[in-house]
């Protein structure tokens, strides 16, 4: 054996220069650790605080002595955006640790002189020979983004309202001159007036839809709790599609208990859910296609369903599909009009009314959507405190595909 390899040699090295290698390379992870631009915060397997950074420190006012050594829930306390303390179960770090993968979630961190901040954070475990020894929690303020993104909700709701007082002369003129209020028309006037008729309607369905939607946004949506007869509604906007459903030729199956399905919720919010869904299904369904209602009554919940035999979501395009202003692929390609608001406004009207939504798709065979509402309704903290307007109803009582 020559010298070199008795040098390079691991086991040939003294104690004392092994000591100094592992206090370099301990002194290295705390450099790096201490040097992320943003906050993060280290556990061990038991959620126990092991390092914090000095960023976490000043963006949630502790000092190192306040968290060291506690339970990270209890000292990082997260809140929904309605002002409503996250559950155990959704925090993105019981998630980590139950799904062994990176969970990255927008939620609200209690400073300790207790106002909010909003933080994207990203929970990812440290899995060690198939086991998690710890986690460590990345997390940035993202306030500024969060006003951005209230200021450009306030013009929206703004130039919708401002649009509608014209919306509504160029609509009530056409009126007139169709009924024959200023002289007679022509054919191909009345076939222009008609066009001008079917695009204001279509303009004001896209405001209302822009108003509903900065509403929710805002927290400004008052529910009006009272008794829903779920099988009269499913009637009622089966009704309101007939239309639509006889013209692509659906064939529409509603399966529903013979005994009224009752629930405690806001019926111009629940119409306003089902006929989305509704509409959605027809309007990406072939002709001749099959539709499916069922609404499924539970102890405490009823689930309502609403299934087609479309297009489907592409796999790529299913995380995204409650995002606002998102089209999956294969639908741009076949219908260029659509604002890609539909689903964000559904979901947050059944988060209004405490309930959930989630779906099946498989592209080029069809989807299921499934929404569950509470049979009774159990209004949030701040559905009082924010000056709550109604929700816009201009959008379900006309709704065309």
């Amino acid at each position: 054996m020559n010298d070199d390899a008795i040098i390079n040699d691991p086991l040939s090295l003294s104690p004392d220069t092994t000591l100094q290698s592992a206090v370099e390379a301990y002194a290295q992870a705390e450099a790096l650790f201490n040097s992320i631009g943003d906050g993060a915060i280290a556990t061990d397997e038991f959620g126990h605080i092991t390092k914090i950074n000095h960023v976490a420190l000043d963006l949630l006012g502790y000092k190192e002595s306040d968290a060291l050594g506690r339970w990270f829930p209890r000292v990082i306390v997260a809140f929904e955006e309605g002002g409503e303390k996250l559950d155990m179960i959704d925090r993105g770090f019981t998630q980590a640790f139950l799904t062994g993968k990176p969970v990255t979630q927008k939620v609200w961190y209690r400073r300790k002189d207790d106002t909010l901040m909003p933080v994207s954070s990203t929970i990812s475990p440290l899995v060690l020979s198939g086991r998690p020894i710890g986690a460590i929690a990345i997390f940035r303020d993202i306030s500024r983004e969060y006003e951005i993104d209230r200021m450009k909700s306030d013009f929206i709701s703004l130039a919708s309202h401002q649009l509608r007082t014209p919306l509504s002369a160029i609509k009530t003129y056409s009126h007139m001159l169709l009924d024959g209020f200023m002289g007679p028309i022509s054919p191909t006037q009345k076939k222009s007036l008609k066009t001008i008729v079917s695009a204001s309607n279509r303009m004001n369905e896209l405001i209302s839809t822009l108003l509903n939607v900065s509403r929710i946004e805002s927290g400004n949506v008052i529910v009006s709790p009272k008794n829903v007869n779920l099988n009269h509604l499913a009637d009622e906007i089966v009704r309101e599609l007939h239309l639509a459903i006889k013209t692509k030729h659906i064939n529409l199956h509603v399966h529903a208990p013979k005994k009224p399905v009752i629930i405690q919720a806001d019926n111009l919010i629940t119409k306003e859910i089902l006929i989305n869904l509704l509409s959605n299904a027809v309007k990406y369904s072939p002709d001749g296609g099959d539709v499916t209602i069922t609404v499924q009554p539970r102890k405490s919940t009823v689930i309502i369903s609403v299934s087609d035999t479309g297009l489907g979501i592409p796999k790529a395009s299913q995380p995204q599909i409650f995002t606002k202003f998102y089209r999956a692929s294969n639908v741009v390609r076949r219908e260029t009009t659509g604002t890609g608001l539909g689903l964000y406004l559904v979901k947050g009207l059944i988060d209004a009314l405490g309930g959930k939504i989630w779906f099946e798709s498989i592209e080029n065979h069809g989807s299921t959507f499934y929404v569950r509402l509470p049979r009774t309704y159990t209004a949030k903290k701040t559905n009082t405190t924010n000056g709550l307007t109604s929700l816009d109803k201009h959008n379900s009582s006309s709704r065309k595909l």
